[in-house]
């Protein structure tokens, strides 16, 4: 076939990260199908949707089996009263919007990945180690990357620096995979970099639930002068459980401008063009997610998760082991034992304690030598794990 291809698209891994492990699991599987696995590796959630979100979205549905009630192709933007929630839910931090700067989708991912379509050849600054569709999306359309390296010296929460340029800085709080949370003054300096050199901040919070703490900022809106400079992308994946139902929402402030441009009109273009919204049902459960019945159930399983966290960094505290995150987020960054490589430090847990997790590596090169363990499981099989882990770390 005599077809051209986007070459961008040669350039990026032929395997996304949590592919080639369950690949990985799949063949030890097969090799010992004994095996008990225990699975702290993906960021997905275990426990069950809330009663309030099933009852919306159970309600929902039947209204779609009526006539009078039917709905068909939802608002590419969102329906009216999920935006009112989500509207509602920031007012809790002070932080005003306006209906028309809130967009709802099938999840962050989608919309981090996608944002990329409104904006031409800028540099894009990307957290290294980070949430792999940051680059891969940018790669995929040919944009120029450069990486803000995440270490121990300066605990994997980064922080503008004096070369950095004009540009579209990639930013995630509290962070994954490191699970460091960035305090008022430390992101106001990204805001105040961000608007001294014309820059664009596209601000990640989709677990802005988990934060525990007053020093930590929930939204980038929270910093004066940040609806000049930012975009932020938020989920219900985590923080009601909504893996599975696809819901998420991107707040672009109707102030934001790139070149005289508003950006806000680019992406309601963009998502009228190429986004037919989120099916009514969903967008009821969201709703339902925010009301303060929903919110009160939604952070029981967030409690319940952040005990797992809990248990687990007392167990790195006890062996000594150096890691971030656990406090304000379901993931625990940890350094592998004895200067074991990344994908290294996989297969010895996998063989020698049946639990698997996240070679660093896979979030960057600055994650080779970690490893991250998530909380997402239940206190029993975590527990289990936690003694495996004891006895081989």
């Amino acid at each position: 076939m005599n077809i051209k291809i986007n070459d961008s698209f040669l350039k990026i891994n032929d395997s996304y990260l949590f592919s080639t492990i369950n690949k990985k699991v799949k063949k030890f599987i097969s090799i010992n199908p004994n095996a008990d696995i225990i699975r702290l590796g993906i960021g997905d959630v275990t426990l069950p949707l809330s009663k309030v979100v099933i009852d919306a979205l159970e309600k929902a549905s039947a209204e779609m089996g009526v006539q009078k009630t039917f709905r068909g192709y939802p608002p590419e933007y969102g329906y009216d009263f999920l935006k009112e929630a989500i509207k509602k839910y920031y007012s809790r931090l002070n932080v005003t919007l306006d209906m028309d700067s809130i967009f709802c989708s099938d999840g962050a991912k989608s919309d981090l990945g996608n944002i990329v379509d409104i904006f031409g050849d800028n540099l894009v600054y990307i957290p290294n180690p980070v949430y792999p569709v940051y680059l891969d999306s940018n790669i995929m359309a040919g944009r120029r990357v450069r990486f803000m390296e995440g270490n121990k010296d300066n605990n994997f929460l980064i922080l503008p620096k004096g070369d950095y340029e004009c540009g579209i800085y990639y930013l995630c709080s509290p962070n994954n995979p490191c699970g460091t949370a960035y305090t008022y003054e430390e992101l106001k300096k990204w805001v105040d970099f961000a608007k001294r050199t014309g820059s664009l901040i596209i601000y990640d919070s989709a677990y802005e639930a988990f934060i525990k703490g007053n020093e930590f900022v929930h939204s980038i809106y929270e910093i004066e002068g940040a609806k000049e400079c930012a975009i932020e992308v938020c989920s219900f994946s985590k923080q009601a459980g909504f893996t599975g139902l696809r819901c998420g929402f991107t707040i672009i402030p109707l102030e934001l401008e790139a070149m005289g441009h508003s950006i806000n009109k680019l992406w309601s273009r963009r998502q009228a063009t190429k986004f037919n919204g989120v099916s009514y049902p969903v967008q009821r459960a969201a709703e339902a997610a925010l009301s303060p019945l929903g919110i009160a159930e939604c952070m029981k399983n967030i409690d319940y998760y952040m005990e797992n966290a809990r248990m687990l960094s007392k167990l790195f505290d006890e062996k000594g082991i150096y890691y971030t995150g656990g406090k304000s987020s379901p993931y625990l960054w940890i350094l592998c034992p004895k200067g074991m490589k990344s994908w290294d430090f996989f297969d010895y847990l996998l063989e020698n304690a049946n639990v698997v997790g996240t070679p660093g590596e896979g979030f960057g090169t600055c994650g080779e030598g970690y490893f991250r363990i998530t909380s997402f499981n239940t206190h029993e099989r975590t527990k289990e794990a936690i003694e495996r882990l004891r006895k081989i770390l």
